[in-house]
């Protein structure tokens, strides 16, 4: 009962925490994180210990889920080669920095111990960033890359994790017989997703409850994840994978009336997985405290800030590396020919930001605590003491650093929105109701025909109006009376399904990214709910 109290506190606590980050413009983890280190050093507070198996499942499933979800594959595309370079390049040189500057310091931890230390630590998490980023509407590029880069840094990282527990559990590490064993776990989770993905929504499809249709969500997730590990799969690309093609397809399959409240229930699930992840690493944090005496406590300090100074110079320097070559390689030649066309190529202005949104977050925190502690069901992972306490300094110390540090930077470098997400979604608004007009005009004579129609003939001008101007109204609301009848809801159907259908395609064909999509697909559920009313049309 002790520890459930300390939990309902400190999510209250973590509520009060969020509204000040918000005020004094910091990524609320940070203050969070603060927290969590203060409940290890206040005197009673319990200790606890978390089955490892539940970590990972528990705490990155639903997050990754909701990340991959708003991915923008167009946008992805585009920058696909930044994206590959953190992912991949940028983890890979980070595993190994840490990993030798960790064998330098602790010359008795074994290679595999030091390459899944470095595997822990090596993933940003972007919402730290973003939630701090998003206040200060930097370009839309910024976004796409810090955010395509937290779903595969993810997945690539915890490979190597996964690997290299198994190595060190085991006593060898094998690079010849991982190598085949990263692409067979790789092409199996992509199928695997895709599968699953078509699987539930078969299974979505079929469900008008709001409350079943959100447990159903929820147990999905858990359930694509370890399905993939009972598999020897990949949990976190499995569910990248699936959340990406369902997300495809949700939107013409979900109703308005159960999208919105689901979307509202997933950012709760997602915030109060953030707080609970930093509270049971105080209370692992406590009990590793306890063990240590003093010179002890200094080794593992010394060890964390070396770590801690890897990491971040690694990805620094990573960055600024990759975005030197991609400037080099898009340069004009000689003779006076454009350079390449094809891929990205970051500003220096840009690389900075992107060098410098190193933020360790919530898969930090679950990899450390998902190391096997010993007991009844095997060994205990060696030096996890010293693993877990560095994890959380990491993550600590790079959320407060450059947490806190990001605003001034953006704001001294003078990054500004470059303002597409916004003409997109004045673009996308005008066509929308441009099809909903259409629609209303095929039955004419009608009293809510004729309502429709005046309605979406001022919002259309409004949106055309706005669209020139480049400015971004907020949308229109319905007015007036209307007599429930089986003709009135066609019409309104008529008129929905006109709009989403035009909607889909505008993102399909790529003129929309899922940034512009998602904010005009939340105006046409609102929309559509309010058009329920209207008519009193039951809902879909």
């Amino acid at each position: 009962m002790h520890v459930f109290e300390i939990i309902i506190a400190m999510l209250l606590a973590g509520a009060g925490l969020t509204v000040l980050s918000r005020r004094i413009g910091t990524p609320y983890p940070a203050m969070v994180a603060l927290a969590g280190a203060g409940l290890a050093l206040v005197p009673g507070t319990p200790t606890l210990d978390l089955d490892p198996e539940l970590a990972l499942t528990l705490f990155v499933a639903p997050v990754l889920l909701d990340a991959a979800f708003d991915a923008s594959p167009r946008d992805l595309r585009a920058n696909w080669r930044a994206v590959t370079g953190l992912a991949i390049g940028a983890v890979g040189l980070t595993v190994l920095v840490v990993s030798v500057v960790a064998r330098l310091l602790v010359p008795d931890m074994s290679w595999a111990v030091a390459i899944a230390l470095g595997a822990i630590v090596a993933p940003p998490d972007a919402a730290a960033a973003t939630a701090v980023l998003k206040q200060l509407r930097p370009p839309h590029q910024l976004l796409v890359i810090l955010e395509g880069e937290s779903l595969f840094n993810d997945a690539s990282a915890l490979l190597i994790y996964r690997l290299a527990v198994g190595a060190a559990l085991a006593g060898t590490l094998s690079p010849a017989s991982a190598v085949p064993l990263l692409l067979v776990v790789t092409v199996g989770s992509v199928a695997l997703g895709f599968v699953l993905s078509h699987v539930v929504l078969r299974v979505n499809a079929r469900i008008q409850d709001v409350a079943t249709a959100v447990v159903v969500q929820f147990c999905g997730t858990f359930a694509v994840w370890m399905l993939a590990e009972r598999l020897h799969l990949s949990g976190i690309l499995t569910v990248v994978v699936f959340a990406m093609f369902l997300a495809r397809r949700a939107a013409d399959v979900v109703p308005a009336r159960v999208r919105l409240p689901s979307y509202a229930v997933w950012d709760f699930a997602v915030y109060a997985l953030n707080v609970l992840a930093f509270i049971l690493v105080g209370f692992q944090l406590k009990e590793i405290l306890l063990r240590l005496d003093s010179p002890t406590l200094l080794k593992y300090l010394g060890v964390a800030a070396a770590v801690c100074v890897a990491a971040m110079v690694a990805r620094i320097v990573w960055v600024s590396t990759a975005a030197a070559l991609g400037r080099w390689l898009r340069r004009p030649t000689l003779k006076g020919a454009p350079g390449r066309s094809d891929g990205v190529s970051l500003s220096r202005r840009s690389a900075a930001v992107v060098g410098w949104c190193g933020m360790r977050g919530i898969v930090t925190l679950a990899a450390a605590l998902a190391l096997p502690s010993g007991g009844a069901d095997g060994p205990a992972f060696p030096h996890r003491d010293l693993v877990l306490f560095t994890a959380f300094f990491v993550v600590l110390a790079t959320l407060v650093v450059q947490g806190m540090t990001l605003r001034p930077l953006i704001n001294l470098l003078h990054l500004e929105d470059d303002g597409s997400v916004e003409r997109e979604v004045q673009l996308a608004r005008a066509e929308t109701l441009r099809a909903a007009l259409d629609a209303t005009s095929v039955q004419p004579g009608e009293e809510l025909s004729s309502l429709l129609r005046r309605r979406y003939e001022v919002l259309l001008r409004r949106a055309e109006a706005d669209l020139t101007r480049g400015d971004t109204p907020p949308p229109g609301s319905a007015s007036g009376d209307g007599r429930s009848s089986d003709a009135e809801a066609d019409i309104v159907r008529r008129v929905t399904s006109a709009e989403r259908q035009r909607l889909l395609a505008l993102r399909a064909d790529g003129t929309i990214g899922d940034s512009a999509f998602q904010r005009i697909e939340q105006e046409l559920d609102l929309e559509e709910l309010e058009l329920q009313q209207l008519t009193g049309m039951q809902p879909r």
